[in-house]
């Protein structure tokens, strides 16, 4: 948001499923630069969360400057599908940004096949540490970029009047760099790739259908987002009128299964979509098993057998 030369009247194109951290950028750009925001909501049924690449087509145009969509939500786990959209803003010379947290650590991902211009991911995601993550930027775009923060190692030369910034990527990191949190990303890295990324997915999707299945058979029970196919291994659901955080405290403490409550930090997709306060989320990962799902199952169908009652 603040490494490209915005001026007002240019388009930003995003969607209703997006993370606050690709949400609200926007938002403030708007207010300070006099950027165009336009927010494509999801296909019907809605609650499925699916984007469709002809909503897009509808708003992108000449004036657009920036397509930045996720790649899957953190929410819905739907999946984007994001090289048609790519192709469709690069035929009206727009830059698309990609935000990769929930995808990059669940499937394989070619950035040159994809054929965006930037994309961005968390390592905590992918079992690397917190504070740690990258940002892809196409190669002929680095030096269009502007560096949030300068000195130190991005520095090649310094005047009394002048400065001239290193190339690429030493240009982008200012300061003494995150050493641990680099390492341990790299570890991370390394982690999956010797597991198997395909071996991930394959992992993943076996137990996001048994657990699809098996929310969505039990009564009281009401479950958001795409069938297993067009998602990443996050199931929301809420259970009856219940406060999602309670449902999370129950599942907690009577059977020692973590879950996130709340809105997801995607308040936009919460009232437009799941229009309740907010619910809960599971999902799942290479360390997941088939049994703790069949717990997952059994321990919801209780709470929702007394609530029932």
């Amino acid at each position: 948001a603040n490494g490209l030369n915005w001026k007002k009247g240019d388009k930003i194109v995003t969607s209703l499923i997006e993370h606050h951290s690709n949400f609200i950028v926007w938002i403030r750009l708007k207010n300070k630069r006099g950027t165009d925001l336009e927010v494509v909501r999801p296909k019907e049924p809605i609650t499925h969360g699916l984007l469709d690449p002809a909503d897009f087509e509808k708003v992108i145009d000449d004036k657009t400057k920036l397509v930045t969509i996720t790649h899957a939500s953190n929410v819905l786990g739907a999946i984007t599908p994001v090289k048609e959209i790519i192709e469709i803003a690069h035929e009206h010379g727009a830059y698309v940004l990609v935000d990769g947290a929930q995808s990059v650590p669940h499937m394989k991902l070619d950035v040159q096949k994809l054929g965006c211009d930037f994309l961005a991911f968390s390592g905590h995601k992918m079992c690397g540490p917190t504070g740690s993550g990258a940002l892809y930027i196409r190669e002929e775009l680095t030096d269009e970029v502007k560096p949030l923060c300068i000195g130190g190692g991005t520095i090649a030369d310094v005047g009394t009047d002048y400065y001239t910034l290193e190339e690429s990527p030493m240009r982008f990191e200012a300061g003494t760099p995150g050493v641990a949190e680099a390492i341990g990303l790299g570890a991370a890295v390394d982690y999956l790739r010797e597991v198997g990324m395909e071996n991930i997915e394959r992992h993943e999707r076996k137990l996001t259908k048994q657990m699809y299945e098996g929310l969505t058979g039990l009564p009281k029970v009401e479950v958001y987002g795409p069938e297993p196919e067009f998602k990443i291994g996050v199931i929301p659901f809420n259970v009856g009128d219940l406060n999602p955080h309670d449902v999370a405290l129950a599942l907690d403490v009577s059977a020692n299964i973590m879950v996130r409550s709340g809105h997801h930090c995607a308040l936009p997709l919460t009232k437009h979509i799941i229009r309740k306060p907010g619910s809960v989320r599971a999902s799942v990962y290479i360390y997941n098993t088939k049994e703790e799902i069949d717990k997952l199952i059994s321990t919801v169908g209780e709470i929702a057998e007394a609530i029932a009652k």
